[in-house]
């Protein structure tokens, strides 16, 4: 099973949390989510997708964005590239249906509002563009192979915490996941995951308030929001081998997911009256595990 679950996973890792259409950022899934394989040797899965993502978080207006990711274990340690998002899973996994625990660094480089371009709405357009932010942190989880529909199913839960340290927002942001995977045959697997963001004031600040002079030059309210938990996620992810066993070659992938956005961050003039508290993501594409 060792390139099964992490196939899905690149999936994933293109639209989780956070994505928009200026970061195409990866998962709130960590690398080790992936469960252990059935050799513990390395392997690799390198992919690419087609995603539709909101032009910002909290937009009605959607575009398209290519997502690269790659996913995969070497000597016993899993790691994951997701656009934008990288993590490492420093504690080596055992073989075959057992517990897993995890822990290891994670960063993210959020792009989210940093240019106007793709950004349809004018009004957003006008309140200007928010510093880039490079977000640094870690993560721990728990995962345990063989659960309910067989001894490859795979059920995990993690939490991360990053910093910006860039200027970009200045703040945090807090990110449990619940993550459930389990394969229909060789040839498919089909997975559900849910996650929620907790993010700090200067988060809120730079991406959902509104100064005076914004306003003036935007038309939009004056607005401050404040900071705490920003949104809930539910997603589904499916692959499927083309060359008909997902434990090698060339693989089938898509994720559906909704996003609702929360409190001060649903109120927030650029999403309650220019956008929506809704948010759907999604994306298809294609790769290759070795």
């Amino acid at each position: 099973m060792r390139a099964i679950f992490a196939a899905v996973l690149t999936a994933a890792a293109a639209v989780a949390a956070p994505a928009f259409a200026q970061e195409a950022a990866g998962p709130a899934v960590p690398a080790s989510a992936m469960p252990n394989d059935d050799t513990g040797g390395d392997f690799y899965v390198v992919g690419i997708g087609a995603a539709v993502l909101p032009d910002y978080e909290g937009s009605d207006d959607y575009g398209f964005t290519p997502v690269p990711a790659a996913t995969g274990r070497v000597s016993g340690f899993n790691f994951l590239l997701a656009g934008n998002r990288a993590s490492v899973d420093l504690i080596r996994d055992g073989v075959g249906p057992t517990w897993d625990f995890q822990a290891g660094p994670i960063a993210v480089v959020s792009l989210n509002r940093n240019t106007t371009k793709g950004i349809d709405d004018a009004q957003v357009r006008a309140l200007g563009k928010v510093g880039t932010a490079i977000e640094l942190g870690g993560y721990v989880g728990i995962g345990k192979t063989g659960v309910i529909t067989s001894q490859f199913d795979r059920l995990s839960a993690s939490i991360s915490y990053r910093k910006d340290v860039a200027g970009g927002h200045g703040s945090t942001v807090l990110a449990p996941t619940v993550t459930y995977v389990t394969p229909l045959s060789l040839k498919a697997i089909a997975g559900i995951f849910v996650s929620g963001e907790r993010v700090g004031e200067g988060y809120a600040d730079n991406y959902f308030s509104i100064t005076p002079s914004q306003s003036f030059a935007s038309g939009l309210p004056v607005y401050n929001a404040r900071g705490g938990w920003k949104n809930w996620t539910l997603g589904a992810i499916g692959g499927h081998s083309i060359s008909g066993d997902l434990r090698s070659g060339w693989q089938l992938f898509g994720t559906v997911v909704y996003r609702k956005l929360l409190n001060d961050f649903a109120d927030s003039p650029i999403v309650a009256r220019n956008g929506s508290s809704n948010q759907w993501l999604g994306a298809v594409g294609v790769a290759y595990s070795f």
